[in-house]
């Protein structure tokens, strides 16, 4: 789509098993995931089944002329055949899907040594947090269980790798604890973050490695450093529980969505907050029941970071430009729970309470020469070190988001 325009929806995937328990969650979809390089499609289909779909999807679901911008060079198998849909079977309800960034050469020589069988090649891994606490490890090209991760107490809500590929694995968990995971040493758990009063429900890193934020059902949210694991600040604004975070590709924005119908877009190193994103609904309610029909479920920045998608109560799945404070397009989905981008732009995956996902068409525009160089800017200077550069003022404000 270009901006401004309505997202179409491209295809629906829907489960393909009967409903086996009785329990609520069991055929919801809490998570989607593309792999880094755009090669796989994860989805937590309820059932206690994870979906792992070759990307671009056959072409019966996708539009002409589609699926040549979405495929990657590094989609190329070389030789070994075209991947396979692979079906997961975790034993318990799947919350929590990552995908390891690709390839992870590291990983090369662990799984080797413990799975003979696993080829030669650099291993995509895909990790899968489960209703009973415990975290599994898969290898993507295979569908091999590689790893079974025990410390949780509770259900395991959220997970995210470090994008630098040193296979470190955050958890966030309904027992109220962050626990860091390292797969290079056998899924040794090496941190516990606690601080949480409430279940955290999503945990993301940021793209330099250096930030770890947490959303735990509490107003303020928390940021952690990566690298000495201890708690750097919390952020206060939001009036209601927050249950979804994210870093814009740059580090430099931090984005958090709560069941108060706002996401706030914050400056992760001074604790600013930058402006406020407000879900209004589209029709007036008929009841007072109806009072929290905007709550958020999810948020997300796109690849190049100028967009974000929100998933709220209200049946909208809605596109937003960083600089506008109203959405540029709309589409409507029924009982949205998650959303993510396809990594290289141009689609976007949403996941449903009756456990379905559909793919909606996203805005594809070319970055300014200004955003590629302050992409470029921020993604190995603080907001400090901008404040303190010898340019002038219209500048900084522009390399630190403060021009909105």
């Amino acid at each position: 789509m270009e901006a401004g325009e309505e997202p179409l929806l491209l295809a629906e995937l829907k489960p393909g098993r009967p409903h086996q328990f009785d329990w609520k969650s069991s055929c919801e979809t809490w998570s989607v995931a593309f792999s880094p390089d755009g090669s796989w499609f994860a989805w937590s289909q309820g059932h206690c089944i994870v979906k792992l779909i070759p990307w671009p999807l056959e072409e019966q679901f996708i539009p002409k002329g589609f699926e040549a911008k979405s495929r990657s060079s590094k989609n190329d198998t070389k030789g070994r055949g075209s991947p396979k849909e692979k079906t997961l079977d975790c034993g318990q309800i799947v919350w929590g899907l990552a995908f390891s960034p690709w390839p992870s050469p590291p990983s090369r020589k662990l799984w080797a040594r413990h799975h003979p069988q696993v080829p030669d090649v650099s291993c995509l891994i895909l990790a899968t947090g489960l209703n009973d606490g415990q975290i599994k490890i898969w290898e993507v090209q295979t569908g091999l269980l590689l790893l079974n991760l025990s410390g949780h107490q509770d259900v395991v809500r959220d997970l995210s790798f470090t994008p630098s590929g040193s296979l470190i694995l955050v958890s966030a968990s309904r027992d109220k604890t962050l626990r860091i995971w390292d797969l290079n040493k056998h899924g040794k758990q090496i941190q516990v973050l606690s601080g949480h009063l409430q279940w955290v429900y999503c945990c993301s890193i940021s793209p330099d490695c250096s930030m770890l934020c947490s959303a735990a059902g509490e107003k303020s949210v928390f940021l952690w450093s990566m690298r000495s694991y201890t708690l750097i600040r919390k952020l206060e604004g939001h009036q209601s529980s927050v249950v979804s975070c994210d870093f814009s590709p740059d580090s430099a924005l931090l984005v958090t969505a709560s069941y108060d119908t706002n996401v706030i877009m914050w400056d992760p190193y001074t604790g600013e907050r930058l402006r406020s994103l407000h879900h209004t609904q589209l029709s007036p309610p008929m009841d007072d029941s109806d009072v929290h029909i905007s709550s958020l479920r999810s948020v997300c920045f796109s690849p190049e970071g100028l967009y974000l998608a929100t998933v709220a109560d209200d049946r909208l799945l809605r596109i937003w430009a960083l600089e506008l404070k109203t959405p540029i397009a709309f589409a409507p989905m029924t009982n949205g729970l998650c959303c993510t981008f396809f990594p290289h732009g141009g689609v976007i995956a949403t996941g449903t309470r009756d456990g379905h996902v559909q793919f909606w068409t996203a805005p594809r525009v070319l970055s300014s020469l200004k955003h590629l160089c302050r992409k470029a800017l921020r993604s190995f200077l603080t907001t400090y070190q901008v404040l303190a550069l010898p340019i002038p003022k219209k500048m900084k404000e522009f390399l630190t988001y403060r021009t909105f």
